[in-house]
């Protein structure tokens, strides 16, 4: 039997950092179920170099990775998303575009790694930390029984998943 492969979106204001970690996450561990895309409101068009650095330290592919707008996603021909989550706060309060397939949708707001200031290896300890953060989210996201879910309880365990732990 085929499961559905799901398609996500992953947010943020610049797409050079948290999306864009996002994105590699969900698609090298859980390649097959998922699929996951990365933009921005205002795309900077490049990707952090901390955060380019930590993927390739990792073991990340970064061969294809771009940073690009949310606009690719509401046209004509992309992907029908199952599901969007902004990682920034200023990408949770803009008013997204319509896209197609009426995902469901969540706020995981994590800390910018890109606005971190300190020294080189001070930046990439805590790009490393944000990185795990979204790898914690996104594995407890892909371990939930999507499809015997109703539409409401999985629109709150998607929210729950965006709380900040104590």
């Amino acid at each position: 039997m085929n499961e559905k492969t799901y398609n996500v979106l992953f947010l943020c204001t610049g797409n050079s950092a948290r999306s864009i970690m996002a994105e590699c996450i969900l698609n090298r561990d859980l390649s097959g179920k998922f699929k996951a895309f990365s933009a921005g409101s205002h795309p900077k068009g490049h990707i952090d170099p901390t955060v380019l650095s930590l993927l390739k330290k990792t073991n990340y592919p970064t061969e294809s990775l771009r940073s690009k707008s949310w606009e690719e996603f509401a046209m004509p021909g992309a992907p029908e998303l199952d599901f969007v989550f902004t990682v920034c706060d200023n990408a949770a309060g803009e008013v997204c575009p319509a896209w197609p397939g009426q995902p469901m949708t969540a706020h995981w707001g994590v800390p910018d790694p890109v606005g971190f200031k300190g020294s080189d290896v001070e930046r990439a300890a805590f790009a490393a930390e944000v990185m795990r953060m979204l790898n914690n989210r996104i594995s407890i996201f892909s371990a939930l029984p999507i499809a015997s879910l109703n539409r409401l309880s999985l629109q709150k365990h998607l929210d729950d998943i965006g709380k900040p732990r104590a």
